[in-house]
């Protein structure tokens, strides 16, 4: 009777003639087992991504170079991508579905209008002054502030105070990328509209009368302004004392649902000393330092994430927390592809 237990050993593209192999290539075809391991490898996925940590001070000097160097006419966007070496600094790919890149604004520019198919949001790290414009509804710009610019919604971004502005942004451009369904459009300019979505949803908990009968907007709130975050964070801290992980998911107000489609967005928060151990789960993490400073542990690799900086995480990794101080909290900003992970059906944690 043929042995139907398990394969351990399967044949390689090297063991079929030389013939065989070509008659194969020139009909556009290929064998599978050769690199069915590959594809499917056995109880943990292969991974590209790499657990990399880019510090912001000198990343914000070379920024700032950048806006010397060149002019907002010449980049539309100034912009430094946080690559991973993993995917290969050509791909822009912080992992497999989220793309990181640290954006640059200085006094009086204006970065012109467009949208794209890709979701983006943006993290602001520093400055004041700044605005981006998403739909006609102006948003402003203060640190830990998030503001989305989800697929299809024209987008523009201003600065009238008298400092740059940097912000974080972060796309799902690797995914739309590869299914093939990437692209842009530009406009002249937007009309600003009255209302802003950031006022209308400003407590939890009440909300206004017409939320009922919805509004027509796909994403009611576009600005998450991090000072109300920051409140609830601390506010669930002192209501539950003996909660471990003190975290808070930006969601859309009207469905309940994530923010954006693909990609998760949230706010952790350590309490002071403490230390948190992450589970790992299927998706890749990206943690951002609002904050204060956290040394991170990822496997066998340890740094500290002092303010602004920034690290990705592999999925299916364990990650530990540690708060450097003693007396005060740290806040970092967290984005994940949970959202895509659970659509796919694919979602899962380790214990």
């Amino acid at each position: 009777m043929q042995d139907t237990g398990r394969f351990d050993t399967l044949g390689r593209l090297e063991d079929l003639p030389q013939d065989y192999r070509d008659e194969l290539t020139k009909q556009n075809l290929v064998p599978l087992w050769p690199s069915l391991r590959a594809v499917l490898p056995p109880h943990v996925p292969s991974r590209k991504t790499q657990t990399t940590h880019w510090p912001y001070q000198p990343l914000r000097e070379l920024l700032i170079k950048a806006g010397e160097l060149t002019p907002i006419e010449k980049a539309e966007r100034r912009v430094l991508v946080l690559a991973n070496p993993g995917h290969g600094l050509d791909k822009m790919q912080a992992s497999a579905a989220m793309y990181l890149g640290m954006q640059l604004l200085l006094p009086g520019e204006l970065a012109p209008a467009h949208r794209h198919t890709p979701n983006a949001i943006r993290m602001v790290v520093e400055g004041e002054g700044a605005w981006t414009l998403v739909n006609g509804e102006k948003c402003p710009m203060s640190r830990g502030d998030l503001i989305l610019t989800p697929t299809g919604l024209w987008h523009e971004h201003g600065h009238d105070g008298d400092q740059p502005v940097i912000w974080l942004d972060v796309l799902d451009l690797p995914l739309v990328y590869y299914i093939e369904a990437s692209y842009h459009e530009e406009v002249p300019s937007q009309t600003v509209v009255p209302g802003q979505g950031a006022k209308a949803y400003a407590r939890g908990g009440v909300a206004p009368t017409t939320v009922f009968q919805r509004s027509d907007k796909a994403y009611p709130m576009l600005r998450y302004p991090w000072a109300d975050a920051k409140a609830a964070l601390l506010s669930i801290a002192e209501d539950q004392p003996d909660q471990a992980c003190v975290q808070v998911t930006y969601i859309n107000p009207e469905t309940g649902k994530d923010a954006e489609n693909i990609l998760g967005f949230y706010a952790l928060m350590l309490r002071p000393g403490q230390t948190l151990t992450l589970p790992a789960r299927s998706p890749a993490q990206v943690f951002h330092q609002i904050e204060g400073s956290a040394d991170v542990t990822v496997e066998d690799q340890a740094f500290t994430l002092a303010e602004a900086d920034t690290c990705a995480v592999p999925g299916y990794t364990a990650v530990t927390l540690k708060n450097r101080s003693a007396s005060e909290p740290a806040f970092l900003f967290v984005a994940d592809e949970s959202p895509l992970h659970r659509k796919l059906g694919v979602y899962e944690v380790r214990a």
